[in-house]
């Protein structure tokens, strides 16, 4: 389990890393600007049959609520989303509960989440009838090249490249891009220069983007 500790009252903050698990601004709006219209999902949801979104970092599960939320809204017909995560420092349930609780907007998929919350293991779900959530829970730099599926969007989350730099070396970025299906994409929040330069070298084309709140820049991409 991750050490959590919250701040200025109800903020969480990993002690492992010193780092929050999303913009103190406005962690759902972090989402939507950084990973969901990073990757362009809004323009490639109205044109796909089924979604693949692979994910470096489940922290709180906010990323997903808010794109199971925005997929509902825009999914065609009978589209299915399969959404997989790695997490090695899982939250507990109560600890995702309160995290989660600024955002009644998600109030019923929160709801749903912490229904089938099991941190101690590796969990695959039926999450709705067209949504399926894997969270693979371990270290990803062991568990991406032993599994075989490719992603049609990335979000690269993990905390701080500087404070963890194990979710961001180049060997992984490598593992990301092999999984990555043709003409797929990645979005990041960070703009560190060794990030990028592993990205291009698996193979993505990079580009540098306005990032959100307070991170000037952000990195997005596409496999070339």
């Amino acid at each position: 389990m991750n050490n959590l500790e919250w701040r200025n009252g109800d903020f969480p903050v990993s002690t492992q890393f010193d780092d929050p698990y999303y913009s103190i601004v406005d962690g759902r709006a972090e989402t939507d600007h950084v990973f969901i219209h990073g990757n362009t999902l809004h323009e490639r949801w109205q044109q796909m049959e089924n979604c693949t979104i692979a994910e470096l970092g489940f922290g709180t599960g906010l990323n997903f609520l808010e794109t199971v939320r925005q997929w509902q809204e825009i999914k065609q017909g009978n589209a299915q989303l399969h959404f997989i995560s790695f997490e090695q420092y899982p939250i507990t349930k109560k600890e995702m509960e309160k995290a989660l609780s600024h955002w009644p907007e998600l109030g019923n998929l929160t709801k749903q989440l912490l229904k089938v919350w099991v941190p101690e293991e590796t969990m695959e779900v039926e999450f709705t009838d067209s949504i399926r959530l894997t969270v693979h829970i371990g270290d990803a730099n062991t568990l991406l090249p032993k599994l075989n599926f490719k992603a049609d969007a990335w979000y690269l989350d993990g905390f701080s490249p500087a404070k963890n730099p194990e979710l961001w070396n180049e060997r992984l970025m490598q593992e990301v891009s092999s999984r990555t299906a043709d003409n797929g994409s990645f979005a990041t929040y960070t703009a560190a220069g060794f990030v990028k330069r592993g990205l291009i070298a698996a193979g993505f084309t990079v580009e540098k983007i306005q990032g959100f709140g307070q991170k000037r820049e952000m990195l997005i991409g596409s496999k070339s």
